[in-house]
């Protein structure tokens, strides 16, 4: 249902939201993490042990290696590397010459058993996309827990020692994401290209660390965030901010367009903030998509449109946001 005062987001397009060819899959292997993010749309935590079963480990294998155009493929959580199946997914989508991008709290470095990352990305030539909200303790350890932001200094340095941000081949990515509101004074999430120097220089300057891209991305309320805003009675004023910052050019490269994304289940979405939602990806016919499906059809090419829902303004809104950053 679509709060009071909000357009439904399917009525403010010309058109309906289509797929282009798709290209990226994005894996979610479950919800078990080290940390317990105070914005993390997937309520992941230590306490919680959702994760991929080795029969849907198996199949995606199976759908890595029977698509050549899937190009990229994206392994997130929880944190990816404490979820079963990481490592043979890895493994598997370099053997069969994809980009792989892991989505990584960096802090998973430090728990016991989790020490051999960095040399393993480094070995695999894996892109890391790393999470740090803010570039300042305070900020980062209110979002994300005390200490968050010193463990993630001392990984972002041991990454940079094995070639990180400095070889071409090894790519480290840096995620902001806005502060929480506990007001009605939203923060916009800030233009790209000209934070991502503030970022760089801030950091080569303290720390001595470097890194490629900053990516931007705006919280959606969904998840925490959709908790935090009901406590603080913001959740549809916040769904009317987006609106209104609402920018037809992101539509053109919204991320659920040439995007599937999978649970630990198996189940597919068009993107991971509809699977977050429960709102799952629908072929021709109408039916839900599964892997076993689409290895079925032996095609990508099932869906005829994209599900949408209102926060779909969290990435249309200003410059857009996807998991790739913002998208004008």
């Amino acid at each position: 249902m679509v709060p009071t005062g909000i357009t439904p987001f399917q009525t403010k397009l010309t058109s309906p939201l289509t797929k282009k060819e798709i290209n990226v899959l994005q894996i979610n292997l479950g919800k078990r993490c080290n940390l317990a993010c105070n914005h993390c749309h997937v309520e992941a935590s230590p306490k919680r042990t959702e994760e991929l079963s080795l029969a849907t480990c198996l199949e995606l294998i199976e759908l890595i290696y029977k698509f050549p155009e899937i190009e990229i493929v994206d392994l997130t959580g929880g944190a990816p590397e404490m979820n079963f199946g990481f490592k043979p997914l890895v493994e598997s989508a370099k053997g069969a010459g994809k980009e792989v991008i892991v989505r990584s709290n960096l802090t998973i470095y430090f728990v016991e058993g989790f020490g051999y990352l960095p040399e393993f990305f480094a070995q695999n030539q894996v892109r890391i996309v790393a999470s740090l909200p803010c570039y300042l303790a305070d900020n980062v350890d209110r979002m994300r827990g005390n200490g968050v932001f010193d463990d993630s200094i001392q990984a972002l340095q041991s990454l940079n020692q094995v070639g990180y941000g400095k070889n071409p081949n090894l790519i480290l990515d840096l995620v902001y994401n806005p502060q929480l509101p506990n007001s009605e004074k939203f923060p916009v999430t800030p233009q790209q290209t000209s934070f991502e120097l503030a970022y760089k220089m801030f950091l080569q300057e303290h720390f001595d660390i470097v890194f490629n891209n900053l990516l931007t991305i705006t919280n959606l309320p969904i998840g925490r965030t959709k908790l935090h805003l009901e406590r603080k009675q913001l959740y549809s004023s916040y769904l009317q901010f987006l609106e209104m910052q609402f920018n037809y050019d992101t539509v053109e490269n919204l991320m659920c367009r040439n995007q599937l994304s999978v649970d630990y289940l198996g189940n597919i979405y068009d993107c991971d903030f509809n699977q977050m939602m429960n709102l799952p990806a629908k072929d021709h016919h109408g039916q839900n998509l599964t892997i076993s499906k689409l290895l079925d059809h032996g095609s990508l090419e099932v869906i005829s449109q994209v599900q949408t829902a209102d926060y779909c303004y969290g990435c249309t809104a200003g410059c857009g946001s996807s998991c790739g950053g913002a998208l004008v």
